[in-house]
C-alpha cells in the first residue's frame, strides 16, 4: 500500500525521471501535486505497470492532479553536464513549470540538488512507496515514450518504438550497422566494444 506523500505539508510535489539508462533521447522528469485522498488501484512505479495501464493512468493523473508538469534535458545537455546532473536539471525544470511553488519536494532516488529554498527528501524506490512520486513516474515515462515514438518515425531502424532508446541487442545492432543519430548520447558507452562511431 503506497503512502500519499512523504511530508505533512499541503503542496508536496512528487518528482521522478525516466530515461536515465537510455542510449538515445532526452531524460524526462515530472513533478506532480495530488489532491488529498487521491488514490488509484493501478498507481505504482511505472516499471511495474503495463503500458496500456500507464496510458490510462496518465489521463487520470493529468485530469485529477492539482498541479503537474513535465520537462526534459536533451541529449546534448546530457553530454555536456552528465546524466546525473541532467536528471536533476530536468526535475528542477518540471518544478519550475508548475503553476505553484511546492511546499516540499519528494524526490525518487538518492541524489538531488536543492531547488530554491524548498525543503526536500530523497526517497530510494520512492516510486513504489509514495503515490505522488509514482504519479510523477507514470507521467515521466509516458511523456518520454511519446517523444521516442516521434523520433522513431525519423529513425525507424533503431526500434525506438519498442526499446525507447534503452540498450537492447536490437538497438546496439542498429548502431553497429547505421552509426549514431543526433539523438544518441555521445558520452555514453553505446557499444561494448567501444568502436569509433563518430
Amino acid at each position: 500500500m503506497l503512502k500519499a506523500q512523504v511530508s505533512d505539508t499541503k503542496l508536496e510535489a512528487g518528482c521522478d525521471e525516466a530515461g536515465r539508462g537510455c542510449l538515445a533521447g532526452p531524460v524526462t522528469a515530472a513533478a506532480v501535486i495530488l489532491p488529498k485522498g487521491f488514490n488509484h488501484e493501478w498507481l505504482n512505479d511505472s516499471k511495474q505497470v503495463y503500458q496500456k495501464r500507464r496510458e490510462e493512468l496518465r489521463k487520470v493523473i493529468e485530469e485529477e492532479a492539482l498541479y503537474w508538469a513535465v520537462a526534459v534535458c536533451t541529449p546534448e545537455e546530457i553530454d555536456g553536464i552528465n546524466i546525473l546532473n541532467a536528471s536533476i536539471q530536468a526535475m528542477h525544470r518540471a518544478v519550475d513549470a508548475l503553476d505553484v511553488e511546492p511546499s516540499f519536494l519528494a524526490i525518487d532516488g538518492n541524489r538531488f540538488k536543492p531547488y530554491r529554498e524548498v525543503p526536500f527528501s530523497t526517497e530510494v524506490k520512492g516510486d513504489g512507496r509514495f503515490l505522488n512520486i509514482a504519479a510523477a513516474s507514470i507521467l515521466a515515462k509516458t511523456h518520454r515514450d511519446e517523444v521516442m515514438l516521434k523520433l522513431h518515425s525519423e529513425f525507424p531502424q533503431y526500434g525506438w518504438d519498442t526499446n525507447a532508446g534503452y540498450p537492447t541487442i536490437q538497438h546496439r545492432d542498429a548502431i553497429r550497422e547505421f552509426g549514431v543519430t543526433p539523438y544518441h548520447r555521445k558520452t555514453f558507452r553505446l557499444l561494448p566494444e567501444q568502436m569509433k562511431l563518430f
